[in-house]
């Protein structure tokens, strides 16, 4: 019916219109036809069993006077003619939700005409047979079928008309016939009777439909009115008397407060939704407001009203407004409510995480710049001290790159957990983001106050964590600014605490660093570093130095390691440990390491052809996507063998890009070139990648050279091992810092097969390498000779 509501309803009901021949143009006449033919199939089974009643009581009257094979023809007719009726009333069943088709009305009436004509044949083909009495008889059986259709099908006059003028022109033409005069004309009465009956029928029965649908539109209406209302949060009205007690308590009302409404009603509001407080007397601040509008019979709006339901805290929105009689008398409160408690912890949720971190739950860097903010407040009125500390996590990248970063969060979270276990009420800790951790203290008089927190907090952070069964080690830097002493704004304290925590991670890291003027000065030199560094390569202040590789036994020159150096107009001979780290944090590394490679590579082509070149490689040369590219194009550009160049890599590239870094050195082993892996033990050392590439060259760190050196167990532990190893895999080793006579002996017994130190030689100019060779073939002339 809610469909008959998006037309205009049609306000008469026309002759033809109701029998189906005319197509008025107001109102969805096409929707109303629609209802009348889905009638139909309701009551198919009350007309068929009128239909047989009749058959059986016109069958027993022609039994004996009409040849029985007739009687039996026309009852297997009248039953073919209900059965395709009856397919038709169940394919037009569900027009009350479409249009009925012209095929569909046109099929039905069709059947309606054939089953008069079956009904037709007692009347005529079959009077030879009876007399006149007997088809006054059969006439009476067949008027009471016509009268039930007019009862039965009221929707669908048109098939009555024809059902009844095919069988009433049937019997009038008979009894023309017979000369019975009489009865002829008692059938046209009768007919007449039946066309008005059935239209007035159809009239009466259409416009109870069109009632219906008037009544579905005003239901949909105030349907739609309710849900507007319950969507505007308004869920349920409330009621109060003058001594505030509840009255005419809706069922929606009785759910909220979780009573049913009997229980409910008479009692007082603030009693009904305050819970446990109404005892004690310990109520929150809104019921302690709805308490004071109520009181003062004042309106109000959206009141948020925190309220205890069942033992459970609820948040309600509430409206009301003072009810006044018609006398002018105030008569209590009536108004409007609705349970906003999900909404409301959304919200506070929402609040949460504008000021919290979600990983470590620790308060982000919102509420530490406002808890700094605060804490100078604090110290400008009170003219007392705050400080800002400033952690960094040493060594978390390696366990992140290595393990991945869910062991790394877990990491992170356990590291929350003992920061926040350091924590005293004047001080607060957070996270800035990252590996970043921050703490605030409120009143930091005593300068040593600072230093014990940090040094706390440092030893708690760097003991072992168990996670998934790795034992981590992560150490903590932190650098401490003072307020207002170091800045009275936040962002000067935040920026200098930077600094500082920048000089603790310049000396190794695990220590603390307080702020001091001169790291102002330490950051722009940095800046003016970086400055000069950005201009270096087209100033030409680069060169390569050489510094030679020989073999253990006979100290022969095997090969030589290019190192870069970098001579400032400004700044001077600058140490490769101070640009080399700027140059990989801005990433100049890439076109600086391209060109030591091409220098390097056309400088070898002056030593003799069994002597390599080694050039250092960083993370962000070989994780380049033009890596191999640029190596090709040192090979080429100066001729040199690919077999003659031998490319170093550390371990720390490994932990950046493990499959990346691989795929890279695959690339240059491909081409012929060497790869020597350096500065090996000192990280997290894996035998996983060892196994997996096949490296040229094992160099052992100096550290363990000099701790053989002096008879320190643990490193001739791992210069056996590494030699050991490097042996079984093929792959040769080199010994690195070798600078006394002992150092050289200790190494050659441990069996290393290359040294390189101080003790062969210093880096040294181009010029100097090339006279090595010189001298050598001096020496050996002289022998010879």
């Amino acid at each position: 019916m809610r469909t008959l509501a998006s037309k205009a309803l049609p306000k008469d009901l026309p002759v033809l219109a109701v029998l189906g021949l005319s197509e008025p143009a107001d109102g969805d006449w096409a929707r109303l036809r629609g209802l009348q033919f889905s009638t139909l199939r309701r009551t198919s089974f009350m007309r068929i069993s009128a239909q047989a009643a009749a058959a059986l009581a016109a069958a027993m009257l022609l039994l004996g006077r009409v040849p029985l094979l007739a009687v039996a023809s026309w009852l297997v007719l009248l039953a073919l003619s209900h059965w395709h009726g009856y397919r038709i009333d169940c394919s037009v069943a569900d027009t009350d939700r479409r249009h009925v088709t012209h095929d569909e009305v046109r099929a039905q009436m069709l059947g309606s005409i054939g089953n008069g004509l079956v009904w037709a044949l007692p009347l005529c083909g079959l009077a030879m047979f009876v007399d006149l009495q007997t088809q006054v008889k059969v006439w009476t059986v067949l008027a009471m079928l016509m009268a039930a259709s007019v009862i039965l099908i009221p929707a669908v006059p048109m098939s009555t008309l024809l059902f009844s003028g095919i069988v009433g022109g049937a019997a009038i033409a008979t009894f023309v016939l017979r000369a019975s005069y009489d009865m002829a004309a008692i059938a046209v009465l009768f007919m007449g009777i039946i066309l008005i009956g059935a239209i007035e029928g159809a009239r009466r029965y259409l416009a109870a439909k069109i009632a219906e649908a008037g009544l579905a539109e005003k239901d949909e209406v105030v349907s739609l009115l309710l849900r507007e209302f319950q969507e505007g949060q308004a869920d349920w009205l409330w009621q109060i008397d003058t001594g505030r007690r509840v009255r005419s308590v809706s069922p929606r009302f009785a759910y909220a407060l979780d009573r049913d409404a009997a229980g409910a009603e008479g009692m007082p509001l603030i009693q009904l939704i305050s819970g446990p407080a109404w005892e004690t007397g310990q109520f929150p601040p809104s019921l302690h407001e709805l308490a004071e509008r109520l009181k003062r019979r004042e309106p109000f709006s959206n009141l948020l009203v925190r309220a205890a339901i069942d033992g459970q805290a609820r948040w309600w929105e509430l409206s009301g407004t003072p009810r006044i009689n018609e006398n002018g008398v105030f008569d209590g409160f009536r108004g409007v409510g609705s349970d906003v408690t999900e909404a409301r912890e959304n919200s506070d949720k929402i609040a949460w995480l504008a000021r919290y971190d979600t990983l470590t739950g620790l308060p982000n860097r919102m509420m530490l710049t406002e808890t700094l903010a605060g804490a100078l407040d604090y110290a400008d009125k009170w003219r007392t001290r705050c400080a800002f500390l400033m952690i960094d996590l040493d060594r978390f990248k390696a366990v992140n790159d290595t393990l991945g970063h869910h062991i790394g969060d877990q990491l992170l979270a356990r590291v929350s957990e003992r920061l926040k276990e350091q924590m005293s009420e004047n001080e607060l800790c957070g996270r800035l983001g990252g590996d970043e951790f921050a703490i605030v203290i409120r009143d930091a008089s005593d300068a040593k106050h600072i230093d014990q927190v940090a040094r706390r907090v440092i030893h708690r952070l760097s003991q072992p964590y168990e996670i998934d069964q790795h034992t981590l080690f992560v150490g903590a830097s932190i650098g401490s600014a003072m307020g207002p002493r170091d800045g009275s704004s936040v962002e000067t304290l935040m920026r200098n605490a930077d600094l500082a925590l920048y000089r603790s991670k310049d000396t190794g890291g695990n220590t603390h660093c307080t702020y001091e003027p001169a790291l102002h000065a330490h950051a722009e030199e940095r800046r003016k570093l970086e400055f000069a560094l950005r201009r270096a390569m087209d100033r030409k202040e680069f060169h390569v130095v050489y510094q030679p590789v020989v073999d253990a036994i006979s100290e022969a020159v095997l090969s030589f390691e290019a190192l870069l150096r970098w001579d400032n107009a400004e700044h001077g001979a600058v140490s490769p440990a101070k640009f080399v780290p700027l140059a990989e944090d801005t990433r100049l590394i890439v076109p600086i390491g391209e060109w030591v490679l091409r220098e390097a590579c056309r400088e070898a082509m002056n030593w003799p052809p069994h002597v390599r070149v080694a050039v250092n490689v960083s993370g962000e040369q070989l994780l380049d996507s033009n890596f191999a590219a640029s190596v090709v194009g040192a090979l080429s550009g100066s001729g040199l063998p690919a077999h003659r160049l031998e490319i170093e890599v550390t371990e720390s590239i490994f932990l950046r890009d493990a499959s990346q870094a691989r795929a890279a050195l695959e690339q240059i082993m491909s081409l012929g070139c060497a790869v020597a892996l350096d500065d090996f033990g000192t990280g997290y050392s894996s035998l996983g990648y060892l196994r997996k590439l096949r490296f040229s060259t094992i160099k052992v760190d100096r550290s363990f050279v000099q701790g053989a050196a002096t008879g320190n167990a643990e490193s001739l532990a791992i210069i056996r091992a590494v030699v050991a190893m490097a042996d079984s895999l093929g792959m040769s080793t080199t010994a690195e810092g070798a600078e006394t006579e002992k150092q050289v002996q200790v190494i050659r017994k441990l069996g290393c097969r290359k040294i390189q130190g101080y003790f062969f030689g210093r880096p040294m100019s181009p010029t100097d390498a090339q006279g090595l060779f010189r001298s050598q073939a001096q020496v050996d002339r002289q022998s010879v000779a």
